[in-house]
């Protein structure tokens, strides 16, 4: 038991020692110049308009929740979806509800127009 402690201890080191290793190594080898135009708020080819402190409409975060929900929904349902044989009838009627709620939910933001784009 105790050694199974060592091991884990030297492992969590070795990997530690071995990220400063790295980033020591990439400061020194990475280029250094800050320069006014690389020290702007966006670095992507377009001229930053504004302060990088801007406010967004609450819909794209509702639209994004929606979307994160979904997914998850699909990590859920693609597991289930293969064992699906295996786990018999009480499975499915658990599913068949985290389905309806999710339904209802989607249903409700519908209604409320969070699903539409542009206005």
């Amino acid at each position: 038991m105790l050694l199974d402690l060592v091991y884990a201890t030297a492992f969590a080191l070795g990997g530690l020692a071995f990220l400063l290793f790295a980033l020591f190594l990439g400061s020194l080898v990475r280029p250094h110049d800050p320069s006014g135009r690389k020290l702007t708020t966006y670095e992507c080819g377009e001229v930053p308009v504004g302060q990088s402190w801007s406010q967004f409409n609450i819909r794209f975060y509702v639209f994004a929740l929606c979307f994160v929900i979904f997914d998850i929904e699909t990590i859920f349902l693609v597991p289930w979806a293969v064992v699906f044989k295996n786990i018999g009838l009480v499975a499915f009627v658990e599913m068949a509800v985290f389905i309806g709620v999710l339904l209802i939910g989607l249903a409700y933001a519908w209604r409320k127009g969070a699903l539409r784009w542009a206005l």
